[in-house]
């Protein structure tokens, strides 16, 4: 268990806590920020979302940099990734911030490539995501952070930037979906 991994298994563990404040229904008062007005919840849920998204980046950083590079965590990295993404697109659903069949479509595509690297993993195969799949994380978690933070900075130029987020993240998951199929169809059709 070295640090990339446990950094992993901190982004894991920030999920519930995540979870807890968004939905319980604490009552913190409300906020302005650069124009957005969102209740103080919705500030800390992002800021902890955002902080979770960054141990990411950290953890691939410190792993490549120190040569600490596993296969647990190339398993790992990538489900701890989906299961905050997940979480926060279902609260953004619960909340109206986000239309239901986009969270479908993504959470859809994200179970098709984690089962995909699954039947690969028994088969003694292990797939580290790809630049497509990393530009569809970052634009899902620059997406998320801005409907969580009610579109703060781009409300006061009218900018709806967290839908169109949502929209081009939608894109990228699909096209890095079908790229990833695409790309081990041979493995998986040679899997017994």
């Amino acid at each position: 268990m070295n640090i990339p991994n446990q950094i992993t298994i901190s982004r894991i563990l920030l999920i519930p806590v995540f979870m807890v404040i968004m939905l319980a229904g604490f009552d913190w008062g409300t906020m302005t920020l650069f124009g957005a007005t969102m209740p103080v919840t919705h500030f800390v849920g992002g800021l902890i979302f955002i902080f979770a998204s960054l141990t990411d980046w950290v953890d691939g950083f410190y792993a490549r940099k120190y040569n600490l590079v596993t296969t647990f965590g190339k398993f790992l990295d990538p489900l701890a990734d989906k299961l905050l993404v997940s979480a926060a697109l279902i609260i953004l659903v619960e909340l109206g911030f986000a239309a239901s069949w986009i969270v479908i479509i993504i959470i859809s595509r994200e179970f098709a490539v984690t089962g995909l690297r699954l039947v690969l993993a028994g088969e003694g195969e292990v797939v580290a995501a790809g630049g497509l799949g990393k530009i569809k994380t970052t634009a899902q978690i620059l997406a998320i952070s801005a409907l969580l933070l009610h579109n703060t900075i781009f409300t006061l130029v009218g900018l709806p930037f967290a839908e169109i987020m949502l929209y081009i993240a939608l894109i990228f998951t699909v096209w890095s979906g079908w790229d990833y199929f695409y790309a081990n169809r041979r493995a998986l059709m040679a899997s017994k």
